[in-house]
């Protein structure tokens, strides 16, 4: 292969290697995060494999050329240094539906999320973890600047601070669109087993 040629396929087929995601697990073979779920694109991974920074476990069949390589692209790798999981969670408007997974903790909808001050902040509520709530637009107009006894309305359950384990745990309720068959044994390995 003349390097002209090497050049135009290499330019042009990264495109379609784009969709050759890494798992990426700390060293004690967990992913580092569920949600979003820890990918490297599949340059990333080669990169850290190439500099001895993480273990190739599994690979897809695809691989990529150098002039002089050839390397399988990795489908799953594990730090070779543990990295400590944030004990603490960001409030953040992400993580709080996240914690109250993606549904309306008055009625229970999917969808068109919003969120609500359980104490209305006209009350003397805060945009805490504690009074801050997921809610659909409908629930949320029909509490307003009301506290929930006053619109009849009550909590699926009461809010809470979360920490990391339990985010990620809901996190897992929520895989992304695509799951390779190589990442399931590590994704799932604590699920608990059918007879």
């Amino acid at each position: 292969m003349t390097p002209s040629n090497f050049r135009t396929d290499f330019v042009r087929k990264p495109g379609a290697l784009k969709q050759f995601p890494a798992l990426v697990l700390n060293a004690d073979y967990r992913p580092l995060s569920y949600y979003p779920l820890s990918l490297w694109p599949w340059q990333e991974a080669v990169k850290a494999a190439w500099l001895d920074r993480v273990e190739i476990v599994s690979e897809y069949d695809e691989v990529v050329r150098s002039p002089s390589t050839i390397i399988k692209i990795p489908s799953v790798v594990v730090l070779k240094d543990y990295v400590k999981p944030q004990s603490s969670v960001a409030f953040t408007r992400f993580n709080l539906f996240l914690r109250d997974e993606f549904c309306c903790q008055y009625c229970g909808a999917k969808g068109d999320l919003t969120f609500d001050h359980v104490v209305p902040r006209a009350s003397g509520g805060i945009t805490s973890w504690k009074n801050v709530v997921a809610a659909c637009s409908p629930c949320n107009l029909r509490k307003g600047s009301r506290s929930l006894k006053q619109c009849g309305m009550s909590l699926r359950k009461p809010p809470r601070r979360p920490v990391a384990a339990q985010l990620h745990n809901v996190g897992r309720k929520f895989p992304p669109n695509h799951l390779h068959e190589s990442w399931m044994d590590f994704l799932y390995w604590d699920a608990e087993l059918e007879a």
